[in-house]
């Protein structure tokens, strides 16, 4: 149940990052970067 929560929430943030990015500045997309390398490193770690 948490996982699940955490991945929306994981999901919500890049969702986020990529709104921010279209409507401030380019430099949001290392928040989606980060986003993605953490979600990446859990498939591996399943951490």
């Amino acid at each position: 149940m948490i996982e699940r929560i955490l991945r929306g929430i994981a999901g919500l943030v890049v969702l986020v990052s990529l709104g921010l990015t279209q409507i401030h500045s380019p430099k949001w997309l290392i928040l989606t970067a980060i986003m993605g390398l953490n979600l990446f490193q859990s498939a591996f770690t399943n951490w």
